[in-house]
This record gives C-alpha cells, structure tokens and sequence, in this order.
C-alpha cells in the first residue's frame, strides 16, 4: 500500500508547495485500505467521476505533509467522500514521531468531543422510540438534577449567591449547550471554579472521575453546583453531553458503552471505536503531542493521568471515544444519508434533519466560538449563513476534539471530510481551515450554485 512518508529537514511552511502525491495513488490508497475494513462496503471512486479534480484535491495531503516537514505535526490522516463514494484517503508523517513509526490510514485516534455527535445519535434513536420528548425537563429523567439553582452574584465575602432557574433545563437546551451548564476551564467565574473544585473538567475530558465512579456520581456532583446562567439564554460549551450519555443508560437500561456497541458501531460495522483501546490494538494508537513554549512538538497526555489502555468506569459521552478515520467516515455517510449506509437504518431521515438544523431558542445570538454565520443544532455546530461564516453551504454540519480531530458534513455538495492528528496547544495548525479550503477548491461541478 503506497503512504506517503517522508520527514524532512524544517522548511518554510508552504500549504501548497510540497511533495505532490502521483495521481494513481488515490485509488490504490483507498482500495488497499477500505478491503481491509470490516467489510470493505465503502465505495470509492475517482475524485473526476463525482465531479472533482485530482491534481486539487491531491493539495491536503501535500499540504498536511507540509506541515509534518515544518515539525508543527507529527502526522495526519484524511479522508473525504463526494456522492456516498470515498475519493480520497492519506496518511502522512507519523503516529510516533521519536520511533519514527509511520502514520498509516488505519491508525487510532483519541477523537475527544467527535465523541458527542455519536452520543447524540445514541439518545435520538431512544427519541425514535418515544422515551423522550426535546421538551421534557432533564431533571424528568435525571432526578440528580432536580431543582437546580442559577448562579446570581457574590456576596461581600465573595460567596455564591443563587435564584431559582425561571424553568427547568430541558432535553433540547442540554444538546444545543443552551441549559446553563459550563465546562470550568473556557471562563472564570464562581461556577466555573466550582467545576475545577469538583475536579469535573477533568472526569468529562480524561473519561476518569476518581477509581469506581461512573456516571451516576458525575451527575450527583453536578446536581451540587449551580447552573451558571438561566436555561435558554445564551449558548456555552459544557458537559452537556456527558449528562446526555448517562440519560441514554437511564432510558435504554444499559450502559452507554454498550448501547453504542449494540446500536451503532456493529450495525455500521466501526470495528475500531471503543472507550480504550485494546491491547491486540495499541500498536496502531497514536502518540499525543503538545507544543513547548518555541512551538516544538512534545509528547505527552492532553490530560495528565489519562489512561487508554484500561477500560473507564466513567464512559464519557463528552470525550471518551478513540476511533479512526474510516469509523468515523462510516458515522458521518450514516448521517449524511439520513440515517442509513448501506442498508442498515438507524435514524430516520427526519430525525437526521432535526438534529443537523438550527436548534438555538429564540431571540438569542449564538455564534459558535465567536465564528459569525453559525448556531448550534442537537450536538452539532451548523452553519446558517455561509457567507459570514466563510464557508460553501447551508447547512454544513460539523465538529472537532481537543486533540486535534474534525470533521463535516454538507448536504448541498453531498461531501463528508474526516481529519485525524494528536496534537493540542497554541501552535496547532489550522488544519481544519486548510482542508476545507483545499476540498472545495477541487470541486468542478458544483451542487449548490
């Protein structure tokens, strides 16, 4: 199978410049790779018979590889599809850079929150079978958090001061990040401190509360602090989707590990996600990278003590998941096409539109991370004003993880791109804006104009 692998001296950074793949590539890639995947159900195609260009979208992985040689990555996977057919697959660099293990397009990656559309997905097939309405109060389902108070100010001692929340949080507001909640390390505030105290930022990102405890003791902490402003005023990224993972195991009467096994990851055949990794699986883990203060790739957790090679007594449905690119391509072509891949159903097309679709309450502005031209669905970000958001199409539908992974979905030029690297900090390239620059700029016949 032919990668591309090279590590060269650093160079100035060029986005375009770079070693090009030779245009048979593609194709060879992905056939090698996909018959190996579970049942190898993925189509691929040329990137010219859905309508792309070859020698264009041959740009991300010259582009990726441009900056693995510049030493800002150690590696990365890509891989997109147009029209339910996969027409480009690439791995470059490395997945253990200080071995100089080569990167390849089977390797595993700590997705982090790409870990929430799935948790989404779980709960909206228990919404298919009517154990829940978007209206129902959280507290309906989740005694845990009944009653919970709303942070109003300090008192002169600098104590919390709280008043009662003018309506119960209710399902939609817990997966659009509308309920009130907060993660405790994106702002400062009493509640957030709160979070820190609890040491609940780090049971949600590292999948650990302390040694025994699952999430049932997640919520119970929870339950103890204050919401931070009222229900369905503003939009703040939380631990909402954690909570979201404990209300499936409520509802389904299993853990949420399981459900995900039983519902999703056999039936689309994502032989490769778990909430660890396996040990017959290690070999092929990525290596996490952070940045020193000269902007030099270091090893090391995102979250110190985190611990893949033992499965979690917490499973995190905020962050929990490792998967690789063509899992997650399997999820998103689900998606994409309403609920189903090849045959095998499990969202009603519906369903898949509610979810994908603009959820925020009324009169409120949200623009996800200060990015113009978008607002929150069910689990999703979601643009709603292409121009402003500097993107292609209404209606794109995406996410990312801490750890470096992204992906998104646009119905209008029927296209799905999944990235994976491991790398977090201040120096990380914006891989995201490069590849989907490089994607568009590769379509020749276009959907939406």
């Amino acid at each position: 199978m032919l990668k591309v692998i090279r590590f060269m001296p650093r160079t100035t950074l060029s986005l375009i410049a770079g070693s090009m793949l030779i245009a048979c590539s593609v194709s060879y890639n992905i056939d090698a790779e996909l018959d190996n995947s579970a049942s190898g159900e993925l189509r691929v195609a040329s990137p010219e018979s859905v309508g792309m260009d070859s020698n264009r979208l041959e740009s991300i992985a010259a582009a990726m590889q441009s900056l693995v040689d510049e030493g800002l990555l150690a590696g990365a996977v890509t891989m997109a599809s147009r029209d339910n057919r996969v027409v480009h697959f690439e791995s470059v660099g490395y997945r253990d850079l200080e071995n100089r293990t080569p990167m390849t397009n089977d390797t595993l990656f700590r997705i982090y929150s790409m870990t929430k559309p799935i948790t989404g997905v779980a709960l909206m097939i228990l919404y298919e079978e009517g154990k829940f309405n978007l209206s129902d109060p959280v507290e309906q389902h989740i005694p845990e958090l009944k009653d919970l108070r709303v942070f109003a100010g300090t008192d002169s001692s600098g104590n919390m001061l709280t008043e009662k929340a003018d309506h119960p949080m209710t399902v939609r507001e817990l997966m659009s990040h509308t309920g009130g909640l907060t993660y405790g390390i994106f702002a400062q505030s009493p509640v957030d401190s709160a979070y820190l105290d609890a040491d609940l930022d780090l049971a949600v990102a590292s999948g650990v509360l302390q040694a025994g405890e699952t999430s049932r003791d997640f919520v119970r902490k929870l339950g103890e602090i204050p919401l931070k402003h009222q229900p369905g005023i503003r939009w703040e990224y939380s631990v909402a989707v954690d909570v979201q993972g404990y209300l499936v195991e409520v509802l389904s009467g299993q853990s949420l590990g399981e459900f995900m096994q039983e519902r999703i990851f056999d039936p689309l055949g994502m032989v490769d996600t778990h909430f660890y990794t396996p040990p017959e699986k290690r070999d092929r883990f990525a290596q996490m990278y952070g940045y020193n203060e000269n902007g030099e790739l270091t090893v090391g957790e995102l979250f110190p003590g985190t611990d893949y090679t033992t499965y979690p007594d917490f499973e995190a449905g905020g962050s929990g998941l490792v998967s690789t690119a063509s899992d997650y391509m399997r999820f998103s072509l689900m998606l994409l096409n309403g609920g189903e891949l090849n045959g095998t159903r499990i969202l009603a097309p519906l369903t898949v539109s509610l979810m994908s679709r603009d959820q925020s309450p009324e009169g409120v502005d949200i623009s996800v991370f200060g990015r113009g031209g978008t607002s929150f669905g069910l689990d999703f970000s979601v643009v709603i004003d292409p121009v402003e958001a500097e993107s292609y199409s209404k209606g794109e539908y995406s996410w990312g993880g801490a750890a470096g992974t992204w992906f998104w979905i646009d119905p209008v030029e029927d296209i799905v791109f999944v990235g994976m690297i491991q790398a977090a900090g201040a120096f990380t390239p914006n891989v995201r804006g490069i590849s989907h620059r490089y994607l568009y700029q590769s379509i020749m016949e276009p959907y939406g104009i």
